[in-house]
């Protein structure tokens, strides 16, 4: 017979919930007034954005093939994330190897890798395509580099996680027979964690596609450069109409990538 018994809260219990419930309605009315929002303008002055999108309607469809520029856009985007999460994610690996404890034993480099990784990872993309623009002027190269800095700050330190738990037992046996390291990281690492590697890659594509096009508006270039074009000069049935494509462009590599990673995971390690 199920268990029907109902979990009734200790008073200990029941005043923590309510305090930690307390403290965030205080923090949301406080960051409510700190910003001026008021929640009357949900219904008072939320017919701006239905304005907006009645504007908006229907998209011009046709601009999507009779604009040549739209083709090239969405080719830079994609050769963006393409670029951006290969060399990235290669640099990335190699330094998970010098991260990870059982590949590299020097104490100070894995210490000085990871405290890179480390700040990589927390320096949002904005400011790093600010400062690509400002060195290499304003396109789809500057969005490439910025996708480098960010995948290996992103997957730098995952990487060096997944060489930390691999099975040490087959390193230890070709250890005992007098394997160097080299020969370890060759035949024992190696092939347990590249498919978790690859597949990581393409759930790095997935996400730096997405990111390209954000990056497009703060003069990456590609199909966001063109939405942000299309905004700034009030061409908002084009605007609406680079929005359904780029919409189908991300669900599209989305698919793609969750299909590639279940199939190359589904092999287990390689031989």
């Amino acid at each position: 017979m199920k268990d029907r018994s109902i979990n009734v809260l200790s008073p200990a219990g029941y005043r923590q919930r309510a305090t930690a419930f307390s403290a965030i309605a205080i923090l949301l009315v406080a960051a409510s007034l700190f910003m001026g929002f008021d929640p009357a303008m949900l219904f008072t002055e939320f017919h701006y954005v239905t304005d907006l999108f009645v504007s908006m309607s229907p998209p011009n469809l046709s601009l999507l093939w009779a604009d040549k520029t739209i083709g090239m856009a969405v080719l830079e985007t994609v050769s963006m994330a393409f670029l951006g999460t290969l060399i990235g994610g290669v640099l990335a690996m190699l330094l998970a190897f010098l991260a990870a404890e059982n590949t590299m034993p020097s104490r100070p480099v894995r210490i000085g890798v990871r405290i890179f990784l480390s700040v990589d990872r927390v320096i949002p993309p904005l400011f790093i395509i600010l400062i690509f623009v400002a060195a290499v002027g304003l396109g789809p190269f500057a969005g490439m580099l910025t996708l480098v800095v960010g995948t290996v700050g992103t997957f730098g330190q995952l990487f060096a996680e997944i060489i930390e738990n691999t099975e040490s037992a087959p390193a230890d046996a070709i250890y005992s027979v007098g394997a160097t390291r080299w020969q370890v990281i060759r035949y024992v690492i190696l092939p347990q964690v590249l498919p978790s590697f690859i597949a990581n890659f393409f759930y790095a594509f997935d996400l730096n596609i997405r990111v390209a096009i954000g990056l497009g508006i703060f003069g990456g270039g590609g199909i966001g450069f063109q939405l942000f074009q299309a905004m700034r000069v009030l061409h908002y049935r084009d605007a609406l109409a680079l929005i359904l494509l780029t919409m189908l462009l991300i669900l599209a590599s989305e698919k793609l990538s969750d299909l590639l990673r279940s199939r190359l995971l589904s092999r287990g390690p390689l031989k």
